[in-house]
């Protein structure tokens, strides 16, 4: 690999409740940054392999070089190759696949010196490869992704337009902002993205004013939302992009405009 020239932007997509389209939108906001130039690395921080799985990967079990490999080779001193387990998507991304032996590794990080910080060391050496790195979180605010929030410049985070995923969000609000005082103080927000939303009606129209009136003056909320799609289903379920799925669809657009986005707020 050859380095870029420029700054790389760490994106950590983090949401302790399952089923809100991190997995989802780290794949689609990934190829649609490298559909604009970019080159940008994907790591799949969760020991279920959900994006490794969306990649394509189907037995993640079998693969000998995975995030577990990488970060058990940081924690015993090892020195690693920025290649190291990247695999490469037909779509113009990389993406570094998890397993279930992930698991276990984040169970060793507890003990581990400097525990926090595991996933940013690796991420320093392939940053100068890449224009962006996205990582993927586990549905939950443990060491992995406290790893994630330790190594991030920003963490955007996916919202089902539902009032059970609205409670959840203070909590999830508040850790990110312990990580920035005690952790990594350049750590901020992309922003807030609402996902799954069925504009057609009213509840998920009073969701989306609930969060932009609470949260709107002190974290960003995209102008952008994804919409309601078994497309986007049937894309993971495949192995594809929403754009390689159904190019024309609303989805698609969104993902697009989302994409737009993050490349306005700069690096």
């Amino acid at each position: 690999m050859e380095t870029t020239g420029r700054r790389c932007k760490v994106i950590a997509l983090a949401n302790q409740k399952g089923g809100v389209s991190k997995t989802t939108t780290t794949v689609n906001l990934g190829i649609g940054l490298a559909r604009a130039g970019n080159r940008v690395l994907l790591i799949d921080s969760d020991p279920q392999a959900s994006l490794t799985a969306s990649m394509g990967e189907r037995e993640p079990d079998r693969l000998d070089k995975t995030l577990a490999t990488v970060l058990t080779s940081i924690m015993e001193g090892q020195e690693i190759e920025a290649e190291d387990g990247i695999l490469t998507h037909g779509e113009g991304v990389r993406f570094l696949p998890a397993n279930i032996d992930l698991a276990a590794v984040e169970v060793s990080l507890i003990s581990a010196m400097s525990r926090e910080y595991m996933l940013k060391e690796y991420i320093e050496a392939v940053a100068p490869y890449f224009d962006y790195i996205i990582t993927d979180c586990m549905p939950s605010l443990g060491m992995l992704t406290i790893n994630a929030l330790a190594a991030a410049d920003t963490v955007l985070i996916p919202l089902q337009a539902q009032y059970l995923s609205l409670k959840g969000l203070e909590q999830l609000t508040a850790t990110i902002m312990r990580i920035k005082k005690r952790i990594n103080p350049a750590l901020d927000f992309e922003g807030i993205l609402l996902t799954m939303v069925d504009a057609r009606t009213n509840y998920a129209r009073e969701i989306m004013e609930m969060v932009r009136g609470n949260y709107g003056q002190r974290i960003p909320v995209f102008e952008n939302y994804i919409p309601l799609s078994v497309r986007v289903a049937e894309a993971s379920a495949e192995g594809k992009s929403i754009f390689a799925h159904d190019p024309k669809g609303r989805a698609s657009a969104a993902y697009e405009m989302l994409a737009k986005e993050v490349l306005a707020h700069g690096r």
